[in-house]
């Protein structure tokens, strides 16, 4: 039989999904923050900053979304040995409703054929999860609320792309990561968050490439190659001078996060996951009957 939860998760995943919704994470704003002072004084691509600057402390005092496109909602949950996956997607699934109720969601989930919205973000796949057991004595919940505009510049290559001129070596995963913001121009609501992932089959790949999106902006890649491409890829997306919303200007992405699976022989995908300055994602840990939460 599996184990009961700790504590009943609906009213905990209603404040979760709140944080994600209102609050930008420390490194995301402190990021904003500096971007906004290195951006030349009445240009353009300050003012752009500044507003969403202003945005972001109303909604964090109000409580209301940081953005109109509230996203879709994707959980990654670590658990214990014995816990029931369904039992924690059915309280999830309540606090969505609930959530969505108090309207620190938009209601997002449209039926692909049929255009019905269905009014309180529930339908097939959403919100989206991805369950893993570890060895913790603890659950943690993970939560990325991923806007279409930024979801509509993802994108994902095969190499070698003779287009590109990128071959299957890192040297390839940089020009690829490089076309992809290139051509996103700004339209992804740029300054944003490059999640990239090196191999994998394609679904795989774009899921880990959007997991990267966790990472906080500060951290290293324990990979020696993967954090030198992930500075590298920092200074030169930043140098294509796209800037904050397209505007111009010297902050086009604010961080850069890679991982990589195991790949088929015959297969080489790189997916980069695009993420909006509005890149909301919030955490929950639960131990010893206590909640935690953190961005």
């Amino acid at each position: 039989m599996p184990q009961p939860l700790q504590i009943d998760l609906v009213e905990h995943g209603v404040e979760l999904i709140r944080r994600a919704s209102t609050v930008l994470p420390p490194d995301i704003k402190a990021a904003l923050e500096k971007a906004r002072d290195a951006e030349a004084v009445g240009s353009a691509s300050q003012q752009a900053l500044s507003t969403i600057l202003e945005n972001v402390a109303m909604a964090k005092a109000d409580s209301s979304p940081v953005c109109q496109d509230t996203g879709t909602l994707i959980f990654y949950i670590d658990h214990p040995f014995g816990y029931s996956t369904a039992q924690m997607r059915e309280q999830l699934d309540t606090a969505t409703v609930k959530a969505t109720e108090k309207s620190y969601l938009r209601p997002n989930a449209v039926h692909s054929v049929t255009g019905k919205n269905s009014g309180n973000n529930l339908g097939g796949g959403s919100p989206q999860y991805h369950f893993h057991e570890w060895d913790k004595d603890e659950i943690r919940i993970r939560l990325l609320l991923k806007g279409g505009g930024s979801e509509n510049v993802c994108t994902q290559y095969s190499l070698p792309d003779n287009r590109i001129k990128a071959g299957r070596t890192l040297e390839g995963v940089r020009k690829a990561v490089l076309d992809a913001v290139f051509t996103a121009q700004g339209q992804g609501c740029s300054p944003g968050v490059i999640g990239v992932c090196i191999g994998g089959d394609r679904g795989a790949s774009y899921a880990a490439a959007k997991e990267q999106l966790f990472r906080h902006l500060d951290d290293t890649n324990p990979d020696p190659a993967l954090a030198e491409l992930e500075h590298q890829l920092l200074a030169q997306l930043n140098g294509l001078g796209i800037g904050p919303m397209g505007f111009g200007g010297k902050t086009t992405v604010l961080g850069v996060k890679i991982t990589t699976l195991h790949r088929l022989p015959a297969c080489f995908f790189v997916s980069v996951g695009y993420m909006c300055w509005a890149a909301r994602r919030a955490f929950m840990t639960i131990a010893n009957g206590e909640v935690r939460y953190d961005a």
